[in-house]
């Protein structure tokens, strides 16, 4: 069919489905754009609708002797008790297969929800939902029976199983769905004032749904509210997921005809719709626009708006509206609240359990940065998958660096001349007519070098190219056996890689592959476990950790740091920790963040330095020395963490100055702060030994280094784990049982030379 014919037969389906002649008319001066024939041609098939109706009224007695009981009785028109009416919806008591129809629970743009009662194999309660006629029933039955495998391997405690499918005996395909008795997700919360943290723990469980479908090849294509629902399992809320399948199935947001017979009813789906949904090409939709749906429903959550208004998209027109979705970029959450009236903002804070400026500081800063990644135009960019996105929001409740980070500047001048094309083209234009005038008498002579050179680069590119898909993939899968635990298939995988650029879903799979490979050497060899003596491989993947990392915030990068300098001093590689502690040097000496002067000032003294690796630190060891003098703490208890971490830096720096007096100063400076870390506190008492036996103070030396040893054993005797911040992080145990190692021998040491005298 032509495209003009089909456009037509479109605008008129939807003209006449709305409700008053203002409302038709409105329409189609919008959809229409200024086309006065196609308004002409619209208007006179909405006029000529009245008499065909007529003419089937009249016609339907000399139809009735070509049709059976059962079909007259299902399609006579109350109202007139003559008309033969096709679309007549079915009613509670109505038998469609083996289930009976018992009450209507729903209607949306797709089609009706009712709950039926299904009476063989078992006897059970279900929601059979029936589309609307319109679509090729044999198309999409055939559609949805593909599907029916990858739906039968879903699993999940927050995805509602698809059960049955088929068609009514008036062609309209049904789907027979797990019957969830609850709430919109957005509903639910509102209703029940959750808070922020509370949503997001919600919201977390549906990432992990819809990441547990994407593994089993199924990709949901509607994620919105109304497909999202909350029920109560032991007075627990449990978020559900349904409708898998069948949005695949029926096609229903994938073509133009949708979009126009649906036009009365596009507030919902658009909003939701990602940039590549948007241009109408379903070969080109994967996982990805599954994740910008998951941003669009976070953002609605936190802030009760979607980031696009309803309303607005159904005044623009659907060119316009594609347009929208494919290139206007939304207002962060944060500054989306700004934008409310008072009253509103009250309201939407009050739904959240919070006052208007603790909500927006809720949303400032980490949130806006994961929901802008989860909504980036271009899918490249957003998270790699919907357990990304979840692992992100769970480092914001636990107080961690998130991977989502601001755009780098040429990301952002890329967006620059994206949104001004034309401009940028004239440019280049002008640009381009110049050079071709100025080098018109020279490009003969080097036209064949020219031509080589191109093609040698293009041979080289695409083997470029093809050795980074490549590396993508394995990154994308070791992330996978991360997610789900399966360090030995990551790990194998993982020897393998070779990245060459930047990656956030890498640096966090190679992180966790290091700390694995850390902390087995501390297992009980109990059969399962006991793989000593992993450190050098710990040190490979912290690594390769360093050289993929540059896109975490440096509070995260420089923790890496300290993971690999007490890797590399374990596994007793003297020379590779050298050059490990003169790159970490030559990155950080110009930093002047007080955080990360004192922990790569604290790592590059973790064993006896020269004077000239000593005099590099010195700008550090001033940096960190600043933390004292700061008169803007953001928080004090966080300012008390970070500032007993700089004084065991200090001490340190002082030790291996020779400055023992400092030392002690330092040490107890850092043992008298009110923040409490087991860790640190250990570190402190061995500096604190090996300067007073420096000192000469035998017996205080020793009393500092037993209980620095007390701490320290029952640690490591207890079974070390990743640990945390308030007791130490695994690496700090590490750092400090290295020190325990060199203050035992020099306190033992002395203690001896004085015992001979």
């Amino acid at each position: 069919m032509e495209a003009a014919t089909l456009q037509e037969e479109m605008l008129f389906d939807a003209a006449r489905q709305l409700a008053s002649p203002a409302a038709c008319k409105e329409f189609l001066d919008r959809a229409c754009a200024g086309d006065a024939a196609l308004h002409a041609r619209i208007m006179a098939l909405l006029a000529s609708q009245a008499d065909a109706d007529r003419f089937f009224t009249q016609s339907a007695s000399a139809m009735r002797p070509f049709l059976d009981a059962a079909t007259l009785a299902a399609n006579q028109d109350p109202a007139s008790g003559s008309r033969f009416n096709l679309n007549a919806e079915e009613r509670p008591g109505t038998r469609i297969g083996r289930y009976k129809l018992l009450e209507k629970i729903g209607e949306g743009g797709c089609g009706v929800v009712y709950m039926a009662e299904q009476e063989v194999p078992v006897r059970r309660r279900v929601a059979l939902k029936v589309i609307k006629l319109g679509m090729d029933t044999k198309s999409v039955i055939a559609r949805f029976e593909a599907e029916r495998q990858a739906l039968a391997m879903m699993d999940h405690p927050n995805i509602a199983r698809v059960l049955d499918a088929g068609a009514t005996d008036a062609g309209r395909p049904y789907f027979v769905m797990e019957l969830v008795r609850g709430f919109k997700i957005t509903e639910y919360c509102d209703q029940n004032k959750l808070g922020t943290p509370q949503r997001l723990g919600l919201f977390i469980q549906v990432c992990h749904a819809i990441q547990h479908a994407h593994q089993k090849g199924v990709i949901h294509r509607d994620i919105k509210p109304s497909n999202i629902l909350v029920t109560l399992h032991d007075g627990q809320p449990v978020p559900k997921v349904i409708d898998f399948g069948i949005a695949k199935a029926t096609e229903a947001r994938l073509t133009d005809k949708t979009l126009f017979t649906a036009y009365a009813q596009i507030i919902g789906t658009p909003a939701y719709m990602s940039p590549e949904q948007a241009e109408m090409s379903g070969l080109d939709v994967d996982t990805r626009c599954d994740i910008y749906s998951l941003g669009v429903l976070l953002y609605e959550l936190l802030t009760g708006k979607t980031p696009f208004d309803s309303k607005e998209l159904l005044q623009l027109g659907v060119d316009e509206m594609r347009r929208t979705l494919r290139e206007t970029e939304p207002h962060r959450p944060s500054k989306k609240l700004n934008t409310l009236a008072l009253d509103e903002l009250t309201v939407t804070a009050k739904h959240r359990h919070a006052e208007p400026p603790k909500l927006l500081s809720q949303l400032q800063g980490d949130l806006d940065w994961i929901v802008m990644k989860a909504l980036e135009k271009d899918r490249t960019h957003r998270y790699e998958t919907a357990n990304g996105l979840a692992m992100d929001i769970q480092r914001h409740l636990n107080n961690e660096p998130v991977v989502a980070r601001p755009p780098s500047r040429r990301y952002r001048f890329q967006k620059l001349v994206r949104r001004n094309k034309g401009v940028f083209a004239g440019v280049g234009a002008v640009g381009a007519v110049l050079i071709i005038g100025l080098s018109t008498s020279t490009w003969l002579f080097f036209r064949e070098r020219d031509a080589r050179q191109r093609a040698v680069a293009a041979e080289q590119k695409e083997a470029r190219l093809r050795q980074d898909t490549e590396t993508r993939l394995k990154i994308t899968q070791t992330v996978i056996d991360v997610n789900r635990e399966q360090f030995k298939e990551a790990d194998s995988l993982a020897a393998n890689i070779h990245p060459t650029e930047a990656t956030v879903e890498g640096a966090a799979a190679f992180r966790s592959l290091g700390e694995y490979h850390a902390l087995e050497n501390f297992r009980p060899p109990d059969g399962q476990h006991g793989l000593q003596n992993q450190w050098q491989l710990a040190t490979e993947r912290f690594n390769t950790l360093l050289q993929i990392n540059q896109y975490d915030p440096l509070d995260l990068q420089t923790l890496d740091y300290l993971e690999q300098g007490c890797a590399l001093v374990e596994h007793g590689d003297a020379s590779g920790y050298e050059q490990f502690c003169q790159a970490a040097v030559a990155a950080f000496v110009n930093n002047t963040n007080p955080v990360v002067a004192e922990r790569i000032l604290k790592i590059c003294l973790l064993r006896p330095a020269g004077r000239r690796d000593i005099a590099s630190l010195v700008p550090l060891a001033e940096v960190a020395a600043n933390t004292f003098s700061a008169t803007d703490n953001p928080g004090m208890e966080l300012f008390q963490f970070h500032a007993a971490w700089a004084c065991v830096s200090l001490a340190l720096m002082e030790y291996r100055q020779g400055n023992y007096a400092h030392s002690v100063e330092w040490s107890k400076r850092c043992l008298a702060t009110r923040d409490s870390n087991q860790a640190r506190t250990a570190t402190a008492r061995v500096l604190l030994a090996m300067a007073y036996r420096q000192l000469h103070q035998t017996d205080q030396a020793q009393s500092e280094l037993a209980q620095g040893r007390a701490d320290i054993e029952t640690t490591f005797n207890r079974g070390l784990d990743r640990g945390s911040r308030e007791n130490g992080f695994w690496f700090d145990w590490v750092f400090a049982r290295i020190l325990l190692r060199e203050a035992t021998a020099a306190v033992e040491e002395k203690s001896h030379a004085t015992s001979l005298n």
